[in-house]
This record gives structure tokens, sequence and C-alpha cells, in this order.
């Protein structure tokens, strides 16, 4: 990244996500090292100057579990991974509701990382014996480069186990949980430098040894940073992998229900409360696979754009991994409401994109009731690559709509953070200085928007009137998902299948890893819910990168800045 924050090259990889069960995710922290790798050094071999820091960002709330030696003991479950609700259950019994939320700031979910813990306790007990270490997912790929073990209060946050107030772990809560606090990396503050690149880290990446590495932030919290909401009134919407309404607060704000997440921003001694959409960009991802493979997201936007707007009255319910905010409920599940035979392919798609929008206008609703005000919309994302996403928030919100001149707010985020680490800025606002709002802006239409309204109090109406049924559907489907892993397991031991090592490709439709299916491979959607994310700054003409790396639908992507004046 250059010192006005101008991005001018960028290189991807990809691997897939594993679905072993219904509800179930995971990755290969291997494979997000891996990754980062190769983008490392495709962006450093472009260059011919020095980086001055490295920032880090990344999907939050995964588990990565490793041993003594600090190796992974098994793939990390995944943000959006649903199999804890009984240990969520046992985090509330132990700890009180109200007294969770008073520390943490949050409820028992299934996504967040302490019930992830509990899950490898009560179901892989040998697993558990072995554990040691417990780190989020960015903060592995920072293992790999620093041999530190570290991460910072905005991701620490979603693990459910930091003590909000304070920004540091809850002595309280580990007590309670029987978690050891040796289990848990340093927290740190978004501008801390946490280490520097190893030898070994330096040799692999082709990074220079000893380049600070910064705390970071969690994706959301960092793509805050990097859209400018590091002060009241200004909320940023992003459509990625999953959809997420963000809001800066100076002091915790917390809902007392738990439907909004309360947080440590990536900003010293700063806030935010979000709403989150589990399958937000996953929803439109999910329908290109099953009905569209044959057009690309731009081509099935256009094809959205020729249904009219409510699409003669058809709704989608995005519960497609369960879903948090408002209803907190991981056995939801999505559905189309509303279909009649004059529906064609262009409604049922642009109802997917209408029902994200809907389900993130419940997130913006519930931050509007609380005491912070909203004067701004930024989008970022996927969505805020795209007319219609950019037009349907506008009109469904009822409110004009910005966006970032550079769309890639997380990795963008972490790299001023790391100019403030290295003092090319002096705080965090004075960074965000560099953040450039496009000339154009989404403004609503306000029939469209009365529209929308009408629609809206029917979205926000069917979870009530279809959760019986969804919970048992929901029921039905993870017991026939079980018998058909058993089957499989059957099956690969007639045929004599090793259970001890993965097969050769582990790029295939099908794959076995240590012993478990892994389901087939997810579609790779238009996303900037990014995993690893690493960003550098440097002062020089010719030398600044920014790289991302790892995100939950499957990307490695790294980006680099000219720098100069």
């Amino acid at each position: 990244m250059d010192l006005g924050g101008k991005v001018v090259a960028a290189a991807t990889e990809a691997y897939p996500m594993a679905t072993p069960r219904p509800g179930w995710t995971e990755q290969e922290p291997e494979d997000w090292w891996i990754a980062s790798r190769n983008v490392l050094h495709r962006v450093v071999s472009e260059s011919d100057q020095p980086p001055l820091a490295l920032g880090l960002t990344g999907q939050m709330h995964g588990a990565v579990f490793l041993d003594q030696n600090d190796h992974v003991i098994r793939p990390a479950l995944l943000w959006n991974d649903q199999r804890t609700e009984r240990q969520c259950q046992d985090i509330t019994a132990k700890v009180g509701r109200e007294r969770l939320v008073q520390i943490a700031g949050n409820p028992a979910l299934t996504g967040f990382q302490a019930p992830k813990i509990l899950w490898l306790r009560d179901e892989e007990p040998v697993a558990y014996a072995r554990l040691r270490r417990v780190l989020l997912p960015k903060d592995y790929v920072r293992l790999m480069l620093t041999g530190d073990r570290a991460t910072d209060v905005s991701d620490a946050s979603g693990t459910l186990l930091l003590d909000l107030r304070r920004r540091r772990w809850s002595e309280e809560i580990l007590e309670v949980l029987e978690i050891p606090r040796d289990w848990l990396p340093a927290v740190h503050e978004g501008p801390d430098v946490t280490g520097e690149i190893t030898p070994s880290a330096a040799a692999a990446t082709g990074l220079p040894a000893g380049l600070k590495v910064v705390a970071g932030g969690g994706d959301n919290a960092a793509a805050a940073v990097g859209n400018g909401v590091v002060r009241p009134g200004i909320v940023s919407s992003s459509v990625g992998t999953s959809g997420v309404v963000f809001a800066h607060s100076d002091q915790p704000v917390i809902d007392p229900l738990g439907r909004l997440h309360s947080f440590c921003h990536a900003v010293p001694g700063a806030y935010h409360v979000m709403g989150v959409t589990l399958s937000a960009g996953a929803s439109l991802g999910w329908w290109r696979e099953v009905a569209s493979q044959d057009r690309d997201y731009g081509a099935l936007a256009a094809l959205a754009a020729e249904a009219p707007p409510g699409c003669s009255g058809l709704l989608f319910l995005p519960y497609l991994s369960g879903e948090r905010t408002p209803i907190l409920d991981p056995a939801a599940r999505g559905a189309f409401v509303g279909l009649n035979m004059t529906h064609t392919l262009a409604h049922l798609t642009r109802a997917v994109m209408e029902g994200v929008v809907h389900s993130l206008k419940q997130c913006l609703d519930l931050i509007a009731g609380l005491p912070l005000p909203i004067t701004e919309i930024r989008a970022t994302g996927g969505g805020a690559r795209n007319a219609l996403w950019l037009q349907l928030q506008s009109d469904i919100f009822g409110m004009p709509v910005y966006r970032n001149v550079v769309d890639e707010g997380p990795a963008f985020g972490a790299a001023l953070l790391a100019g403030v680490a290295c003092g090319a800025y002096p705080s965090v606002a004075e960074a965000t200085s560099l953040v450039r709002l496009a000339a154009e802006v989404i403004q609503p239409d306000p029939a469209r928007t009365r529209l929308y309204r009408e629609y809206h109090e029917v979205f926000a109406d069917l979870y009530g009137s279809t959760s019986r049924a969804m919970h048992r559907l929901a029921a039905l489907g993870v017991t026939r998902g079980k018998r058909a892993v058993q089957a499989r397991s059957r099956a690969s031991r007639f045929v004599g299948a090793s259970t001890d090592r993965p097969l050769k490709s582990r790029r295939s439709r099908r794959t076995r890893t240590r012993g478990r299916s892994t389901g087939p491979r997810q579609p790779h959607g238009e996303s900037s819910h990014f995993g690893s994310g690493l960003s550098m700054t440097s002062p020089q003409a010719s030398g600044g990168w920014r790289c991302l790396a790892s995100n939950p639908t499957g990307h490695a992507k790294a980006q680099r800045r000219r720098t100069g004046r």
C-alpha cells in the first residue's frame, strides 16, 4: 500500500471448504498457510523495495486446535459452523445468560469459538487430550510468520472468552468453562506490533526477516477501518459470504437480547455493534451452483434485474446456514415463499438477492433502536461492486448508499493499522483520512422503498410462522446426513480406503481428510469476507503490497500497492 492508499496489484489463490455434515464447515489451516506463502511470494517478487510492516485480518470465530508442538490436531471449525448448539446451552447454564452478556457482550452462539472448544472436549476426547493451544484463523498465519501466539481485541471478542469492557481474557468465564488461560494467545490492540517475520518465514514468503507484524483485526473490524467507520454515525453494510451491518461506538453498547454482536473495535479503546446474516453472498453462490452454473455473478445479477421489484409476490429466506441476527437460530432453514406458475429463473434470482438485503435491513433496524446515530451508510464487500446489489440496499434501507473507491475493506484496514504501527500515520483516525468515497451516491427510489416496506413486513413475520416446520426439517436432515456419513464410512472400509492420511488429490470433488468425509467442494462466491488477510505498507516508490489470504469460500488474494505521495 502506498502512503496515499493506492492499490497497484493483486494475486489470488483458491482452496476448498469442507462440509462433512449438514451445518458443519471446516478448513485445513495448512491451506491458509500455503495460500499465504504463495501470494506473498508473488507480490514480493514484483517489487524492488522492502515493506515497512505487515498487518493481519481474517475470518472471525474459527477454532484452530494445536498440540504442545503447535501442530494442528484436526481441521479448523469455521465461523458458520452450527454443530455446537448443545455446548452453547451448557455455557449458558454454567455462566448464566445475563452474566455472560454482561461480561462478553454476547450470548452463547454456535459460531463463536468457546463452544467449539467444548465440542472438541465432548465429541473428540482423544483430540482434546492433545490440546494445548487454540488460535483464531488469522492468528494461525501469524504463528507461522512470527512464531508468536497473539491476537487482537476485535477478533478475541468473537470467542466469547473476552471481558469486553476490560479488553482482556475473562478469568471468570475461563474458570467456569475449565479452559486453561495458557491455551489462549496474548491480546493486543489493533495497531500493536506483535512480532517479527522469522528467518524461516522469510525464506518461505520472500518477506524480509525482522519485518514488523501488527495485530490487525477481525475481518469486520478491519473492514470498518478500511471504510472509515471509526466514528459514530457512519454505518457499513457488507455483502460478502456473510452479510454484516456494522456501527462504531465510543463505549460498549449491548443489545440485552443478544441479537446484535457487541465487540471491541480495531480502533484502540473503541467498540462496535454489528448484525450478521450468515448466508448473504453465499446464498447467491448456492443459487448459482444449483440453478445457473453457466452464468457468472454479473450475468446472474443482470438476469435478476429483469424481474420486477418484489418479484411478483415472492420472498426468499436466506437461512441456508441457520441465522444469527435477529433470530439466533442455528436450526433455521432457507425457503422460497410465494411461488406460483408465473415465476421464472429471473424472479427467483432476484428474490434471493432481495431476501439477503431484507435480512440486512433487520440488522439495520435493530442498530437504529440503540442509542447510536445512523447518518450515513457505506457499502462494502461484493455487494459494493454490483449496481443491483447497491440499489437494493438503498431502496430497501430507504437511505442513500455510499461506496469507497477501494472496495477491499478488510485488507485495506489492516494496511492502515500497519501504517499506524510503523509510524506512517499518527493514529487510526488520521490513517482513515485516506479513505475516498466514489463520486456516485446511490439514491433510494421512493416508490420502490414504499413497496419494499410492505414486503419487509411480510419477511419479518415469516420466521415466526415457519420456525416449527424449519426445526422439524432440520432434525430430519441431520439424521439423514449422519446416516449418509456412516454409509460412506462403511463403503470406505469395504474397499480398503485408508483413514490414516488424506488421499493424494485434496482438490477432488470428494476427499477424505484424516478419516473424515469432507463433502463436496464449496463454490467460490463473490466475497470480501476474507479469511487470513495480509497487508503491507512501505514508504518507497515501488515497494508496498497488500495480501488477502483464505476466505471461507476458499480464496487467497494478494494486492500490491505502489508507495509514494
